[in-house]
């Protein structure tokens, strides 16, 4: 068997594994990263502004940086590979981690603003990741590929959250507020991760997807049916048989993700803005916060499972309905109780994760691997700018109508994805290509 310069033999190819291995170690270290903006970055801006308002800013800012981070990421990852690209965005988000944190030694609201764009390219980084983990994954396995590498997240997501006491004690004998201390963890863990992709992750899965993919094309192109022409359905060079053609798988994976995150973003944006001003103190919104990143990347493996057993549109379904559960609950909940916050954000992280590992394998189902990294880098742009919007109106939302209002809008929003389903039920899906068809014949397909 051959590995990065022929085509290993089908099913599941022992490069595979060691990619995941190699993702997985980087996103616990990110995760603690991850969880510094979401569980900080409200209250920081909210300190330094003075204005509930506008404590939605910090959200929206590094998730407008991770749509322009998407854009680079994949960009880099087209021409480099996925190993330039993945330490790359991390290393910029390291970069914009420390920023966070001289910005509130300093006092500078500009600086703070600059500096999140920057750490957003490490959020959007830890998202992206995923695609590389179904680089090399067999057709049938793909959710699951997707759901590993965001469950490795769920270590240092949750711990990164538990961590603000701490941090912001160290923060504070540096004679840095408090509510920096998380940004310094997440300088730490982006820089880590960017390291141990640069280093270790060989052989390339983009790069050597590309290679079967072309292999397979030139024997289709020349009648040949050799062993450098993968056509077992079961191969990560051949397409899945039941995949919905592209654009529509790619344009409803794409919707299924943008309206999650929209919703995932809004709320959690301010349910530690709701708990702060109802007497709940950082420790306390630490925990709920958590309890719903847990849920965002914990539940992954069942769901990547459900995905493709059950496939990518019941589960997109369930998302929708998810969400709008943890809406309704987040709204009719008492302020003061936080076990009953705690269970809606944990339906909103689980909403979110269907809904994120479902769009994505509909996204890569749809996508050759030589469009691959350019694709899923406009998708994830979609999504990050969903999160922007979603940050950005959610402190004016609560401003202007309350809490349980966001909750309310967020919950119905997220029906949304049903009738998106239905729409793709009712259109036919172009027959799916097949290794052993004509060059032309597949691209117009």
């Amino acid at each position: 068997m051959r590995a990065s310069h022929g085509v290993p033999a089908p099913r599941e190819v022992p490069e595979q594994r060691r990619i995941l291995t190699v993702l997985v170690f980087s996103q616990i270290l990110s995760g603690a990263g991850l969880a510094a903006g979401i569980t900080v970055g409200a209250l920081l801006a909210e300190d330094m502004l003075g204005s509930t308002g506008l404590a939605g800013v910090p959200s929206a800012l590094f998730t407008a940086g991770a749509a322009l981070g998407a854009v680079g990421i994949g960009r880099v990852c087209r021409s480099r590979g996925r190993r330039p690209g993945l330490a790359l965005g991390y290393a910029v988000g390291a970069l914009g981690s420390l920023g966070v944190v001289l910005a509130a030694a300093v006092g500078s609201a500009p600086l703070l603003f600059v500096a999140l764009v920057v750490y957003g390219a490490g959020t959007a980084t830890n998202l992206m990741a995923r695609y590389a983990g179904a680089d090399l994954a067999s057709p049938a396995r793909r959710g699951r590929a997707v759901s590993t590498v965001l469950f490795a997240t769920t270590f240092g997501a949750v711990v990164g959250p538990n961590l603000v006491a701490l941090t912001g004690e160290v923060a504070h004998s540096w004679g840095i507020p408090r509510l920096a201390g998380p940004f310094l963890l997440a300088a730490a863990a982006f820089g880590a991760a960017a390291v141990s992709l640069a280093v270790l992750l060989r052989p390339d899965p983009l790069r050597l997807a590309e290679r079967w993919a072309a292999a397979r094309d030139g024997a289709a192109a020349d009648g040949s049916d050799g062993p450098e022409a993968p056509t077992d359905p079961e191969h990560p060079a051949v397409a899945r048989p039941d995949a919905p053609g592209h654009p529509q798988g790619v344009a409803v994976g794409t919707a299924v993700m943008v309206l999650t995150q929209l919703v995932m973003i809004a709320v959690m944006t301010m349910t530690p803005v709701h708990m702060q001003a109802h007497g709940h103190g950082t420790q306390a919104a630490g925990l709920v916060i958590a309890l719903h990143v847990a849920a965002m990347f914990l539940p992954s493996p069942l769901t990547g499972l459900l995905v493709d057993r059950l496939g990518r549109h019941r589960m997109a379904a369930a998302a929708g309905v998810t969400l709008a559960a943890a809406g309704g609950l987040a709204a009719l909940v008492p302020p003061q109780s936080v076990p009953g916050l705690a269970a809606a954000l944990i339906l909103l992280g689980l909403g979110w994760n269907f809904g994120l590992v479902s769009g994505t394998a509909l996204v890569i189902d749809a996508l050759p691997p030589a469009r691959r990294a350019s694709g899923q880098g406009l998708v994830d742009v979609g999504i990050a700018l969903a999160g922007a919007v979603g940050g950005l109106s959610s402190g004016l939302v609560v401003v202007l109508g309350g809490y349980r209002t966001l909750a309310l809008a967020g919950g119905l929003l997220a029906l949304a994805v049903v009738p998106v389903l239905g729409w793709a039920a009712r259109r036919p899906s172009p027959a799916p290509a097949v290794a052993a068809a004509p060059r032309a014949e597949r691209e117009r397909t």
